[in-house]
């Protein structure tokens, strides 16, 4: 625990620190898909598993809404829960998603069903969501902060993948633009809260931890689609890839 107040630049200089090491950029699932070494199959359940953590954020995000005491913090947050539910004249992130595992050949009803999700990525993306139902307020939005990192990821997949899988085109990808714009938005409002926020050694201490459990959140998830589909321990139940 730590004993003495850090700056507001202190404390963002930590939470830099954290997602340089901890992000789930490094890990060797996003690097494989990156450098092209990614089967289709492999593709699918990667698109598949990332689908029930995309189709929770606004369930996420609505726990926190409605803690949220003021008009400010509320407007905010209706923002990003429009960003991936969409409204009626405008579709969001989870309708674009699917459109990444159609692109894939995955049928829309049976991702939408969440039958062959693998268990861990169903406990884990759970946890996010319970994590940010039940901590401080502090926290929940702390633990949004691996926006700050997203733009660099999400264009190294964009342009690892149109690179790479001749079966992807922009079209397939329509989730990750907007994301380049809304995901710095995002991260500048999180940022600057926690950093008026976080008053007290305890407090900033719990605003790293945020940051270090979502990351390890995102890591997990990678992990679990690693040891399923590059090592090959698939789970009873879940999504099997068609043999080339």
């Amino acid at each position: 625990m730590m004993s003495t107040l850090l700056s507001p630049d202190e404390l963002e200089a930590r939470l830099r620190a954290i997602g340089a090491e901890r992000y789930h950029r490094q890990h060797p699932l996003h690097k494989a898909m990156y450098e092209g070494r990614l089967t289709k199959g492999q593709l699918q359940a990667w698109a598949l598993n990332r689908y029930y953590y995309q189709a929770q954020i606004p369930r996420k995000d609505a726990t926190l809404l409605a803690r949220l005491p003021t008009t400010e913090l509320r407007r905010e947050w209706r923002r990003r829960i429009e960003d991936h539910d969409g409204t009626a004249d405008s579709p969001g992130g989870i309708a674009r998603w699917l459109k990444l595992t159609g692109g894939l050949g995955l049928d829309d009803a049976y991702v939408t069903s969440l039958k062959g999700l693998l268990p861990a990525t169903l406990f884990a993306v759970d946890a996010y969501v319970a994590f940010v139902r039940d901590r401080s307020i502090l926290a929940a939005i702390a633990s949004s902060l691996t926006e700050l990192f997203s733009p660099t990821i999400i264009g190294e997949r964009m342009e690892g993948m149109l690179r790479n899988y001749p079966y992807i085109s922009e079209d397939t990808l329509a989730y990750f633009k907007p994301r380049l714009t809304q995901a710095p938005q995002d991260s500048s409002f999180a940022l600057n809260y926690v950093k008026t926020h976080a008053r007290t050694p305890e407090q900033q201490q719990e605003v790293l931890g945020a940051l270090e459990f979502k990351c390890a959140i995102l890591w997990q998830l990678l992990d679990a689609l690693d040891h399923a589909y590059v090592e090959g321990n698939i789970p009873p139940g879940a999504f099997v890839p068609e043999t080339p």
